[in-house]
């Protein structure tokens, strides 16, 4: 390796992408839901309770939207481009009959979640009735997942909004082993290189940045929300099951993630697997 090579490669090595919180005001809520008109009040009382945090410094509009007839997409996207809410509340299955049915989350949600730039909120159904005892109760225990952590203020922003006071706010970022492992066997087999050596370092170098990002939020998060706790968890692993595994341990309130990506329609990464497969966590889908 050359001079300037190895110059290049320390100089990369020590620049960090530090945390900037981001300025985010939720002043208007809008829920979509298709219950009842009897039973609409009892729903907006429940998720008022849920976001209450969202309550202690700014003062909230909300509106509630639908009815048990089944509304037209381009009602739905009509009422959020009329109402302009800062989030969107609603949840999976909604106007349709699958809630028993472990496959997708609704027409109307996939569409929601990805032909508007609108956070959504999309929590368990409420026909559902094997929610565990701290579901839907305060947001105390958040979570924010993706799979590139270092960069990602917004998502960390939004995420510590929505942590209760004297919450706890888990920061998770799992690099894929799978992909990992292919990477280090196409390295075996180059002979110019080491493969221990380059499977420890990459390794090493993989967890690093993450890792330094989650120092730089903790030292921000401690001016801006000095009221809540920052956990972290980064490692190389399968996403699916840990980060499954790690939302069943802490029994987390709320899981926030990305879905939109630019260069698909569909969501982005490991946020519709997540989503599909978490039917019983709230998840604040940006």
């Amino acid at each position: 390796m050359s001079t300037l090579d190895q110059f290049e490669s320390v100089f990369n090595a020590a620049a960090k992408d530090a945390f900037t919180p981001q300025s985010i005001k939720i002043k208007r809520i809008l829920i979509i839901q298709d219950l009842p008109e009897a039973l609409q009040d009892d729903y907006l009382y429940l998720v008022k309770g849920f976001l209450e945090v969202l309550e202690h410094n700014t003062k909230v509009e909300w509106k509630v939207f639908g009815s048990t007839e089944s509304s037209k997409m381009h009602a739905l996207l009509e009422a959020v481009e009329n109402n302009r809410p800062d989030l969107i509340v609603t949840y999976r299955h909604l106007h349709c009959d699958a809630v028993d049915w472990p496959y997708g989350l609704g027409t109307h949600i996939d569409v929601l979640t990805q032909a508007t730039t609108t956070p959504v909120l999309i929590l368990p159904n409420p026909d559902r009735k094997n929610l565990a005892d701290h579901s839907l109760n305060k947001t105390n225990q958040v979570m924010a997942v993706t799979d590139h952590l270092a960069g990602d203020h917004s998502l960390v922003s939004y995420a510590s909004l929505f942590t209760q006071t004297e919450g706890t706010l888990f920061l998770a970022h799992v690099e894929d082993k799978a992909v990992f492992d292919r990477y280090i066997s196409a390295v075996s087999k180059i002979p110019d290189l080491d493969t221990e050596t380059a499977s420890e370092q990459i390794k090493a170098r993989l967890l690093k940045d993450p890792n330094d990002y989650v120092e730089s939020c903790r030292k921000n998060l401690a001016e801006t929300f000095p009221t809540i706790n920052i956990e972290h968890w980064v490692r190389l692993g399968c996403r699916m099951s840990d980060y499954r595994n790690l939302i069943e341990k802490h029994e987390i309130d709320l899981l926030v993630m990305y879905t939109k990506d630019d260069e698909q329609l569909a969501m982005h990464g490991v946020a519709y697997p997540l989503a599909v497969e978490l039917r019983t966590t709230p998840l604040l889908m940006l």
